[in-house]
């Protein structure tokens, strides 16, 4: 089975996370993610995240740090998530791919609709900001 290697964006601001929601057409389409996307083969995990949070939610990343890496499979597909802490970065997060958006506070993390792999980040981030 193929393992999609992906950077991912924990953006933080003021107590509250950004989230997009995953198109409905795509995998795991309709539930909420912390953005970011595929590592090319060229990239390193750095030079991914600054790409892909560019392109996805229009911020710059001034400094990041390294939260958890997740391996979960789905069954149609396995991911490796490679999950930082961004909480450093310039610009105003804006979903940039029509999908929407919204700012949510660490309690409110529990009642999203994550994929599977996300449930993780969310329990790191409680325990983390608890």
């Amino acid at each position: 089975m193929k393992q999609v290697h992906v950077a991912v964006g924990v953006i933080v601001s003021n107590g509250e996370f950004f989230l997009t929601k995953r198109l409905e057409h795509v995998h795991q389409g309709g539930k909420w993610e912390f953005p970011g996307g595929k590592v090319e083969a060229e990239e390193t995990v750095h030079q991914a995240l600054h790409r892909e949070l560019q392109e996805e939610i229009a911020i710059d990343v001034l400094s990041c740090m390294p939260l958890l890496v997740i391996t979960h499979d789905y069954g149609d597909k396995e991911v490796k998530l490679e999950v930082f802490l961004v909480d450093n970065f310039q610009g105003e997060p804006t979903a940039q791919e029509g999908q929407q958006q919204n700012w949510f506070s660490l309690s409110e993390l529990s009642s999203v609709d994550f994929p599977e792999a996300n449930i993780a980040i969310v329990e790191k981030l409680k325990a983390l900001y608890a």
